[in-house]
């Protein structure tokens, strides 16, 4: 009886890994599917490519995060890419640059979505600075145009030091107790 239940069981195993498809990633539909969009300019999703090759959406998104991190693709946003850089990729390298994004850890993803995430607050503040930027740049031309001299562009201002408040008595000659 056991020997029937312990070969029913590698049965089942085996069975069952051998008819899910969709457990691997097809590297030569992937990379096929990736020339087409590149070739296309479309931007894409995982479940995209996932749908048009046969695959795990989860191992696609995955591979996906890291060739984008290793500069393959462009990450457009959440869940979107572009495969421009990818248009002249030869294959070899493409597997190399698939082996190490596979390898990608959860740390690793943290980081990358974190890097991302810090890229897009810099651009959002960056976008701010320029608007100000911008809407001074037009009220000194408002105040030139009506003869208004603006005078001097004010020093940027900073943090008081402690030693110039502790030096500051010592150099003007005291403190009139003498």
């Amino acid at each position: 009886m056991s020997l029937k239940r312990s070969h029913s069981a590698g049965v089942r195993t085996s069975s069952s890994g051998g008819s899910d498809s969709s457990s691997k990633l097809g590297r030569q539909e992937l990379y096929d599917e990736l020339k087409r969009l590149a070739q296309s300019g479309q931007v894409f999703a995982p479940v995209d490519i996932s749908l048009a090759i046969g695959a795990n959406e989860s191992l696609v998104s995955r591979s996906l995060l890291g060739l984008a991190a290793e500069g393959y693709l462009e990450k457009i946003d959440t869940g979107k890419y572009r495969a421009t850089p990818f248009a002249e990729i030869p294959q070899a390298e493409f597997l190399k640059a698939l082996a190490r994004a596979s390898k990608t850890d959860s740390t690793r993803q943290r980081d990358l979505s974190e890097i991302s995430r810090l890229k897009q607050n810099n651009d959002v503040m960056r976008n701010k600075l320029l608007a100000v930027i911008a809407e001074r740049d037009h009220y000194l031309a408002a105040l030139k145009q009506r003869g208004i001299d603006p005078g001097p562009i004010p020093a940027p201002a900073t943090a008081p030091s402690p030693e110039p408040a502790t030096s500051s008595p010592a150099g003007s000659g005291g403190d009139g107790s003498s």
